[in-house]
């Protein structure tokens, strides 16, 4: 089946008066979505005016700026170079994955309702919390549901086979999905721990999951820093 990505770009207007330029750090990075690509020139004229040093950044997307829920690219690539960033759109859920990516303060302008905002660092803070009280349990965890998306793009049954083979001793059960239902999940309590290694903003609903979740990502990165530690010793 062919599969058909069409760009939705907002034709509304826009409204900036209520963009608090006074609140926002001297570098900035300026973050978006594609609907509203299309004003970005705009905006960050206005925050030049403002006094501001604009930085917009781009590695695997299409588009300068450009975010999606599972990579803030636009975002890393100028990660060195801004204070904070400022993403203008809706909704947190982009904005949210830029502060777990940086580590660095997203202020948000929603052009539409022209409402200001902000997602602190101290919010990654508490996810990352959550995440290596994850990687312990599945350490200890004998019982391993590993989620596979079918979806391209998210498809990465191979790192999932080879975590079966890292982590022999445990039992691991490949549970492979189109869209995933969360109300499917209670219906195997057997399962200890499950591994992600689908979109990494799964995670985003880890309270819908009854027993520990942690990315594959994460786990890979665990394992990275504790051979160093061996290595320097």
């Amino acid at each position: 089946m062919k599969i058909m990505m069409v760009e939705g770009r907002y034709t509304g207007e826009i409204d900036l008066s209520r963009i608090n330029a006074g609140m926002l750090p001297e570098r900035i990075g300026l973050i978006t979505t594609v609907q509203f690509l299309d004003f970005i020139d705009d905006f960050k004229a206005f925050l030049e005016r403002s006094k501001k040093k604009v930085f917009i950044g781009k590695e695997r997307q299409k588009y300068n700026a450009q975010l999606l829920g599972c990579d803030q690219g636009a975002a890393n690539s100028i990660k060195d170079d801004v204070d904070a960033y400022i993403y203008f759109g809706t909704g947190k859920f982009h904005p949210l994955g830029v502060v777990l990516a940086t580590g660095k303060d997203v202020y948000c302008y929603d052009p539409i309702n022209a409402i200001m905002g902000k997602v602190e660092s101290e919010e990654a803070q508490r996810y990352n919390k959550q995440r290596k009280g994850a990687y312990i349990k599945f350490l200890d965890s004998e019982e391993i549901g590993l989620l596979v998306s079918l979806k391209p793009g998210q498809n990465n049954f191979n790192k999932a086979l080879e975590l079966k083979k890292r982590f022999s001793s445990k039992n691991f059960y490949i549970f492979a999905f189109d869209t995933l239902e969360f109300n499917q999940i209670e219906n195997f309590p057997f399962v200890e721990c499950w591994v992600n290694t689908a979109c990494s903003r799964i995670l985003d609903d880890y309270s819908k999951f009854p027993k520990p979740l942690i990315d594959i990502y994460d786990i890979e990165q665990n394992e990275l820093m504790e051979a160093n530690v061996e290595v320097n010793i």
